[in-house]
């Protein structure tokens, strides 16, 4: 996609001036991106990534020397060399540290954290208005060893059933690799515990209705063939890569958003780095109403009062998490000593 070009260009975006330094380091070997194929990539679908990123904090994955280098995880922003347009919103972590992370404004913000390296944007699911209130429910279809992308497309469908049934619109996107991860939009009146216990709820529902497809087991060991619900993606400080996001693999897939209908006839390797601009120009972004009608999850707060008395409480956090109120204990099956055995 890139030519030659100068070693430092600087590109009007949004109104700002961004630099674009090294424009032809590799950043896909496998591919032969360069950064300027990235920092171009994410101007053309400008529309859609300022859409999932506005407003969020978002953690940069940064890949400064190409995907083959050295990667890390920026959750800060500098305090220097920053330029002063730059707009960042606090947040807290688990253990009750806080950062300034990068918050999107506009296309610009997107450009800069290009020319960084950056590649990949996880943002958080929740505004600057309020970063400890998701407005953003995500649905994470994981296919374990042995099932692949159909399992998690056919997972989806049952989901967009049960979405149906509870009449809120359900916004699918690939994950960039064999997953499929479903949004929802909802009112911002909830802590990061009651999302994520709505959608343990809603894990469960789906798993009921499909249990040889659908799983909630955390412990890799009891999920089998099965596509798990990963509900922890909804904890604090859980990201997924965004709508649009380039992913960091030797096709330089993108999480593509797509219509219900559509995601059972796409292949997820279709949607990559040369591809999705001239999609998008073509057909614009399936994700375009997803801010129209935020949902109230009420419904799914009941269903998890229900499972609780039926004596279904809460599942495991992720390891470097706290001990939570409620939470099981974070024991292997198999390692657990105190664990019931069959006679």
């Amino acid at each position: 996609m890139a030519g030659s070009r100068s070693a430092v260009e600087e590109i009007e975006v949004s109104g700002r001036a961004v630099r674009l330094s090294s424009p032809d380091r590799v950043i896909f070997p496998q591919r032969g991106f360069t950064k300027a194929d990235v920092f171009h990539y994410y101007l053309a679908v400008g529309e859609g990534i300022t859409r999932a990123l506005r407003d969020r904090p978002t953690t940069l994955q940064r890949f400064p020397e190409g995907v083959e280098g050295e990667m890390f995880f920026q959750k800060r922003v500098p305090t220097r060399g920053v330029p002063p347009w730059i707009r960042t919103a606090e947040i807290s972590f688990p253990s009750g540290r806080k950062a300034d992370e990068l918050c999107p404004a506009d296309l610009a913000h997107v450009a800069w954290a290009a020319q960084m390296g950056t590649v990949v944007f996880h943002p958080w699911p929740v505004r600057a208005a309020d970063t400890d209130r998701p407005d953003e429910l995500r649905v994470d279809l994981d296919p374990q060893p042995g099932t692949d992308f159909t399992d998690a497309v056919t997972a989806a469908g049952e989901l967009r059933g049960l979405l149906d049934e509870l009449g809120v619109p359900g916004w699918p996107k690939t994950s960039g690799g064999r997953g499929v991860h479903v949004y929802l939009r909802i009112q911002p009146r909830w802590t990061f515990v009651e999302v994520r216990r709505a959608t343990i709820a809603l894990a469960r529902e789906l798993e009921r209705r499909r249990p040889e497809l659908v799983t909630t087991a955390w412990w890799k060991e009891e999920r089998g063939r099965r596509v798990f619900v990963d509900f922890n993606q909804t904890a604090r400080d859980r990201t997924i890569a965004c709508a649009y996001s380039l992913r960091a693999n030797a096709r330089a897939t993108v999480s593509t958003p797509v219509d219900w209908d559509e995601l059972t006839q796409v292949d997820p390797d279709d949607f990559h780095l040369g591809t999705v601009p001239t999609r998008f120009a073509e057909r614009g972004d399936p994700h375009a109403g997803i801010d129209d009608a935020p949902w109230d999850i009420t419904p799914l707060l009941e269903w998890a009062e229900r499972d609780a008395a039926d004596g279904l409480g809460d599942l495991p956090y992720p390891p470097e998490y706290p001990k939570m109120p409620g939470e099981p204990k974070r024991v292997q099956p198999s390692k657990d000593r105190d664990r019931p055995r069959d006679a």
